[in-house]
């Protein structure tokens, strides 16, 4: 199986304005980061082959605008662990972008992920990507590039949904600054909610197990 470990590094993406990216943040906030932070929040646990009822609350038009950020940070060469060297045509997104279906479920893995981070669930956090990547992988209809781009667009979910990215004005331009290298995110997870989290975890590794 193909696991892209993306390097930590600076990044950024250029916006015409800050509305839609204000919008998507408020949206991914509800349904997302909140029910793992604020205490007092409801926190839903996914059971069995459920999936995350909260991200499908994503509008296309929302789960889009993500895909148009993760491919403007997906890098034209990449090399994988085994050396393997993958480039990109940056010209032809339609050839590597995947249908908004698989990235919806993408940035709903993704979500996941951001909540184990956040409860620093590193191992939980990895089986999570790792468990998502396979599927993907065992497809067996995605090239290189495009599994590359499933895994930038899970990073720059996570990385998203940490507070990993701002949005930052540069001689007039609006432009989103992705940081991998931000200080320690410093949101807190109760032992409570990181038990959840542990569990919805579990849960969606389990219905990815095929039936004996």
């Amino acid at each position: 199986m193909i696991v892209f470990v993306m390097r930590q590094c600076m990044m950024t993406l250029k916006l015409s304005g800050t509305s839609e990216i204000s919008n998507l943040l408020k949206k991914l906030n509800k349904i997302a980061v909140p029910a793992v932070l604020a205490g007092t929040m409801m926190f839903t646990v996914m059971v069995g082959t459920a999936q995350f009822a909260e991200a499908k609350e994503l509008s296309e038009r929302s789960v889009k605008v993500l895909m148009n950020y993760a491919w403007s940070i997906l890098p034209s060469k990449f090399t994988t662990q085994t050396g393997k060297v993958i480039e990109v045509d940056k010209k032809k997104p339609k050839d590597v972008m995947v249908p908004t279906d698989v990235a919806r479920n993408v940035i709903q893995v993704a979500r996941l992920s951001a909540h184990a981070q956040i409860c620093k669930l590193i191992e939980a956090q990895a089986a999570n990507y790792r468990g998502m990547m396979r599927v993907e992988v065992d497809k067996k209809k995605w090239t290189d590039q495009q599994l590359l781009y499933i895994s930038q667009l899970h990073l720059f979910t996570v990385m998203w949904l940490t507070g990993n990215v701002k949005v930052t004005e540069n001689e007039g331009e609006k432009e989103v600054v992705v940081n991998e290298r931000a200080p320690a995110n410093k949101k807190t997870c109760t032992e409570i909610q990181r038990k959840k989290v542990e569990e919805q975890i579990e849960a969606y590794l389990n219905s990815l197990k095929k039936p004996s």
